[in-house]
């Protein structure tokens, strides 16, 4: 800092310190890679942390203050090993990595699994793409019952469906069974044309178009006839046991805890339990008590048994859904505190 008198003033000069750091690529398709179409990518990181990023043949220059250039040399880095683990860059996993350097988790990063889930019906390896999802994927594959919770476009229905896929693929399960209660999101539909299966099938789309990309339109068809995959609202589930299934729960905040008590206790042999919900987006009626908060409350420290919160960083679709669900949660403090 440097001081000025002018006029029996002191005026404060604040003097701008400038670093440069140097990577160097190994791989000339690593750093194409690396600042994307048109540079989309290494635009967002020197948005982000306020740096200007040079490519020179093999060697990347990061200039501006030291504090910015050594957060954006901390991103580039971890995208670059992402690349170096086969991972295809976009704009979602570019601004999560942002996300962990500027929470000063950037060396969680090296835990990042590359292991595939399940592959799709287009051959395209569905992966973790949080350290969120990763505890989820993780949680699954080793305990009976997951419960998991947050917020919308975390991957929570994708996943699970895609862990039972691959159960299924590795005869680990006989069945596959999705389920969720048939509660409208806040609006009156009245009644709804054709047999039953078409009135459920509006409720359970969501479920439906998980199976349908894992694994085709003819194979979900046949394995629907055979009866291996099921697809029904939770009031189908009363009085049933459920043997060597991987049974999914959907929407898990609509269920009543009569409901929820109901589902749990239908699991039978070498089945496994998924539960997936959004507590901030309850469509029971005003009074009605939700069996998704009840249950995480109930169910927890039990073995066999796991509760995976995720939170807005773990969300995947576009950006504007992190900012939506952030100004959600900053307005609901905001009241309670009121």
């Amino acid at each position: 800092m440097l001081y000025s008198k002018c006029k029996n003033r002191i005026i404060l000069i604040k003097k701008v310190i400038k670093s440069e750091q140097i990577i160097n690529v190994d791989r000339m398709e690593h750093a194409v890679s690396l600042f994307g179409s048109f540079d989309e990518n290494i635009l967002i990181i020197e948005k982000s942390f306020n740096v200007d990023v040079i490519s020179r043949g093999s060697d990347i220059k990061v200039n501006g203050e030291p504090e910015n250039v050594s957060k954006a040399v901390k991103a580039i880095n971890g995208l670059l090993m992402l690349l170096n683990r086969g991972e295809t860059l976009n704009e979602q996993n570019v601004r999560y990595v942002i996300s962990l350097v500027d929470d000063g988790n950037e060396d969680k990063l090296v835990t990042m699994s590359g292991d595939c889930v399940c592959i799709t019906s287009k051959g395209k390896p569905v992966k973790p793409k949080t350290l969120g999802q990763k505890k989820y994927v993780e949680s699954i594959k080793n305990n009976t019952i997951v419960i998991g919770v947050g917020p919308a476009g975390t991957g929570k229905t994708y996943l699970a469906v895609a862990m039972a896929v691959n159960a299924f693929r590795a005869k680990e399960v006989n069945r596959i069974i999705l389920t969720r209660p048939a509660v409208e999101a806040g609006e009156k539909l009245g009644f709804l044309p054709g047999d039953l299966q078409s009135k459920v099938d509006p409720y359970l789309r969501p479920l439906y178009d998980a199976l349908f990309d894992m694994l085709g339109a003819e194979n979900f068809n046949k394995y629907l006839e055979r009866g291996n995959i099921e697809v029904a609202p939770l009031a189908y589930m009363r009085g049933r046991t459920l043997d060597d299934s991987f049974i999914i729960l959907d929407e898990a905040q609509n269920t009543t805890p009569e409901q929820m008590k109901m589902f749990l206790t239908r699991m039978g042999f070498n089945s496994k339990v998924v539960v997936t919900g959004d507590v901030t987006q309850i469509d029971l009626p005003d009074g009605k008590r939700s069996g998704l908060v009840e249950v995480t409350k109930i169910l927890k420290n039990m073995e066999q048994i796991d509760i995976v919160r995720f939170t807005g960083q773990d969300v995947v679709r576009h950006k504007l859904v992190q900012d939506i669900i952030r100004a959600y949660e900053k307005y609901e403090e905001a009241k309670k505190r009121k």
